[in-house]
Parts: C-alpha cells; structure tokens; sequence
C-alpha cells in the first residue's frame, strides 16, 4: 500500500507519465548560445576563453582564490591528492561510503586507502571515529610525519566526502587532521552550491575538488575542477595538468611528467551556462526535498535532511528503510514502475581491489548501505502546489 503511495507521490511530483529518471540534466540557459560561440570561435580543445572564465566563474562561486578546471571529476581529485603530496607507499584516509572514484584517486597515485566509519547523521568522515583510529594505530616519525603502526606506512592526506551534496563535519575532521599533522583533501564531486555555516564546500582544506558529470547539479558533459588557497598548488596545478609543458614561442619542452587533465574549451562552454544557472537549480531542489520531507513525515520511512550550520543542495535525495530486505522491496517495485531510483553505493572495503585495505570498525557505513535508497531529485521543469498527501 505504501510504495504504490510512494511512486503516486514521485510520478505526480514530476508530472510525468513515462519514465522518471533519477537525475537528469536542464539546459535552459545559455548553453546553447555557448557552444555555437565556442564552435565558431574554432577553440574547442583544452585553450579558449570558456576555460578562463569557467574557472574565474568557480572562483567568485566559491570563494577559492584559485581554481584549475580539469577533464572530470576523478582525475581532480587524483591530481589534488599529488598535489598535496601524496607518493607512492604511503596512505590515504577516506570512507567506504562513497563512489569507486574516491578511492580509485588514491590508487592513481600508488598510495593505499584506509578506510573510516562515517556517522549516520551526515554520511561523512566520522571525526570521532577518525580520532580513535588515529589515536590506536599511529605514530609519529623523526620528521614528524603520521606513521601507521600496523603498515609502518606514512599517513599523509584524508579525503572527507559530502556525500549526496550534504556537507559532512568538516571543521571537526580539519581539527582531528591538524592534530597528526595530516592535509585534507575534499572530495565536493557532489557538492556544487552547499555551503556549511556559510562556506563553500570544498574551500576548507588544502584543496577541493568537484565534478561535473552529466548527472551532477551542474554539468557539462564530464568536467571536474580543483580549488585552493594556495598559490603555489594552484600554479603547479595548472602546470601538471597541462602535460608540464614549459611556455615557449615554439618549443614543446616538458621539464617532469604531466597529464592530459585539462578541459576543452567545448565543455567549458557549457559549464559556464550552467553555473549561471546554479543558484535557481539548488533553489528548486531544495523545495522538492521540502515535498519529500513533509510526505514522508510519519511513514516510518525517514527521508535524510540537512543538518544544522548546513545547507545542502540536495543533489540526490536519499530515504532510509528499516532493513535492506526492505530496501530491495523498493527498489524492485519503483523500478518496475518505471520510477529510477538506486541503492548507495557497495562499500569500498567489499570491492576486490579494496578488500585487503585497512579500515576502522564501519558499523555505520553497514548500516546505510543496507537502507539507503536515492530517488529522483532532478529539477523540475514543471512546477506545482499540487502535491498528493499519504
């Protein structure tokens, strides 16, 4: 009786009668007008004034001094964590509720992830969990270095997710990081326009990095970007993922390894429109979580809501069921509904290549896994007060 209630509610939120996709992309704005510009301007590539101003836009959005605008979200964060000098043999905390990419950055630079618990509250790092691991299983070396005891492996970054766009603890992880002498990577892939006690995600550790999927608030295809406060990153940055090439009339000269990480002027084209756009899509977002707190208030079905200091912009929405037997109730009937909806992502320390990595106790991240349930969270192109009730 109730999930036939559920995908009433969903289908008449959307006022659609084929599919409903889980996460879809809008293009109302510029975006055309855009890429006919860039198209005529024959700079598609990885040069063109899109670029430049894409990352200026990123900037003033943020409030980063510097952004490095990238070919997707992954290779962002591979780049960040080089940057903030992550070598081969050494170890990275993260958490095992995220997407693959997260973890697959870290392996990109023949480093190791430890995986820690996350708090139910808000899906990210949890900083008493990350203290107590840190506290039992390390110590610290002649250079003053964080020093696994078990792996005698230096630890040397921690990547906090927001996942789902909802902004974890992340004042709280910078202290407990600070205090073994560990940089702070954020992995904001997901957390366009969130802000927690009114600052950008991604703008409180070393570095930041976002994406821009073609399913992600704001996209241009694939897309990525880097931010930080510090000059130098941002110099090396631009530098690394440029091939290394050094500026000459004429000369292709590359003074260390480089990447082909930038990105083309075409895609730039398309971000630019869309970030003009980004504070009218998370508007509109907000108030289909608003529709979907008030209908599931008191169906024992609990929909997951920012938090105080935070202000999400919901990119998936996500419910909780009591169990994951539940859960795939759900799952099998929305989709045979022809409502898209997804579960979280497997654990990262269940996947082959992660199952012999370190981790803390994850009776959280266990827990959400077995209940979490995303449902569709596009913006909706036709709006209405009309909203059934339970």
């Amino acid at each position: 009786m109730l999930k036939g209630k559920v995908a009433e509610f969903i289908r008449e939120l959307f006022a659609a009668e084929g599919t409903i996709i889980l996460h879809e992309p809008r293009f109302n704005g510029n975006e055309k007008k855009y890429l006919i510009d860039c198209i005529d301007s024959t700079f598609v590539s990885s040069v063109g004034k899109y670029v430049d101003r894409f990352e200026d836009e990123l900037r003033k959005l943020t409030g980063a001094k510097y952004a490095v605008a990238t070919s997707n979200g992954t290779v962002a964060l591979h780049m960040a964590l080089l940057l903030a000098g992550v070598k081969q043999d050494e170890e990275v905390l993260t958490q095992p509720l995220t997407f693959v990419a997260t973890a697959n950055a870290i392996t990109y630079c023949n480093a190791h992830p430890v995986f820690i618990d996350v708090e139910r509250e808000n899906l990210g790092i949890c900083p008493v969990a990350l203290k107590n691991f840190l506290t039992l299983n390390t110590t610290t070396n002649e250079r003053g270095e964080c020093v696994n005891k078990v792996t005698k492996r230096v630890i040397r970054a921690c990547v906090p997710v927001h996942i789902f766009g909802h902004p974890s603890k992340i004042e709280d992880i910078l202290a407990v990081c600070k205090e073994f002498n560990i940089c702070v990577v954020e992995d904001a892939a997901e957390g366009i326009g969130s802000l927690y006690r009114g600052k950008h995600l991604g703008t409180f550790g070393l570095l930041g990095t976002f994406s821009f999927n073609g399913n992600k608030t704001v996209t241009c295809g694939g897309g990525g970007a880097i931010i930080t406060n510090d000059e130098s990153l941002y110099k090396r940055g631009k530098h690394l993922t440029t091939t290394a090439k050094v500026p000459h009339a004429w000369e292709y000269f590359h003074d260390q390894t480089g990447y082909n990480y930038r990105l083309p002027n075409l895609n730039a084209a398309l971000a630019c429109a869309q970030l003009e756009q980004l504070e009218g899509f998370v508007q509109n977002k907000r108030e289909l979580a608003g529709h979907y707190r008030d209908f599931f208030e008191g169906t024992g079905i609990e929909f997951f809501t920012e938090k105080k200091d935070c202000r999400s912009n919901y990119w998936l929405n996500a419910i909780l069921l009591s169990d994951r037997e539940e859960r795939d109730e759900y799952l099998a009937f929305l989709i045979e509904k022809k409502i898209q909806v997804r579960p979280a992502w497997c654990l990262m320390n269940t996947l082959p290549m992660f199952k012999e990595c370190q981790t803390s106790q994850l009776s959280n991240s266990t827990w959400l896994e077995e209940r979490i349930i995303n449902i569709p969270s596009s913006v909706r192109t036709v709006l209405t007060d009309k909203v059934p009730a339970l």
